[in-house]
């Protein structure tokens, strides 16, 4: 074997080498990549339980603050009821009109009070109502608590010996887990009453014969299914601002930041919770 052939040789296994080593160096990565993914997935699942476990064990625990409570009840549930109303009587207004265009191509019109009742009253009343809150109020709980992060305010009042998660959480958990079934039950009777007007004035239904299939096909369960889905949205959209909020970081960029978070996280926890409370009531 010559000289010219050894070095060749000598070259091509070199490279085979450093060719499995990048590829080894890939691998290693990949799964170090993963890793550190599962690891801040774990981390932040247990942070968020364990602030969900505090923040509950807080609103059993006196003190109360019944000011604090009242505020957030009427920040909640008052000033999101225009909001709410306005998504409840157009959703069931476009709901009547949709039914009405696909039930008569089968001359099954007559359901149209039906499909409106239950839709509005089992999935579209909390959701919506859900969604809006949550855009509404749970960016508003996120960035005042961020902010009071930012600006030392949380340490403030540790400092008074004042607990942040009775003083802060606990009343915005409690307005939320409260209100939202209460904005969801006014929801419902708006939406029916929107598919009602353009049933009536615009579909030419007989309004005697409407109101009677809808309080026939009207189910006891179709409305306390709505209200429990509203009372676990609302727990949701108080936990996720409060927490996003308690846990962002600093400045300016970080207030922002936990304000998308908390809706994001919000709105994605409504759906997926929604799909398991229906599973649990109508399997």
């Amino acid at each position: 074997m010559t000289t010219e052939t050894k070095e060749n040789s000598h070259d091509m296994v070199d490279e085979c080498v450093e060719g499995a080593c990048s590829a080894v160096d890939y691998v290693l990565n990949a799964c170090e990549s993963i890793g550190e993914t599962i690891v801040h997935l774990f981390h932040a699942v247990g942070t968020l339980a364990i602030f969900i476990f505090r923040s509950v064990t807080h609103v059993f625990l006196p003190p109360f603050f019944p000011r604090l409570i009242l505020r957030q009840i009427i920040d909640i549930g008052y000033y999101s009821l225009p909001v709410v109303g306005m998504t409840a009587l157009f959703t069931g207004m476009v709901l009547a009109l949709q039914s009405h265009t696909g039930f008569s191509r089968f001359n099954a019109e007559g359901a149209v009070a039906g499909v409106v009742a239950l839709s509005v009253t089992r999935e579209l009343a909390p959701v919506l109502a859900g969604l809006m809150v949550a855009g509404r109020v749970g960016a508003s709980m996120a960035a005042e608590i961020g902010t009071m992060r930012v600006t030392e305010q949380i340490d403030a009042l540790r400092t008074l010996s004042v607990n942040p998660y009775k003083y802060l959480i606990a009343p915005r958990v409690i307005a939320g887990t409260l209100m939202l079934p209460i904005l969801v039950l006014i929801g419902d009777i708006i939406g029916v009453f929107g598919g009602y007007i353009v049933s009536i004035y615009n579909l030419g239904f007989s309004p005697g014969n409407y109101l009677t299939q809808t309080w026939d096909i009207l189910e006891r369960i179709d409305v306390i299914s709505g209200l429990v889905k509203a009372a676990v949205f609302g727990f949701i959209v108080a936990i996720m601002g409060c927490y996003n909020g308690f846990n962002s970081g600093r400045g300016a960029q970080g207030v922002g930041a936990a304000t998308t978070y908390a809706v994001v996280s919000s709105s994605i926890l409504i759906l997926i919770f929604n799909y398991i409370l229906t599973q649990v009531f109508f399997s």
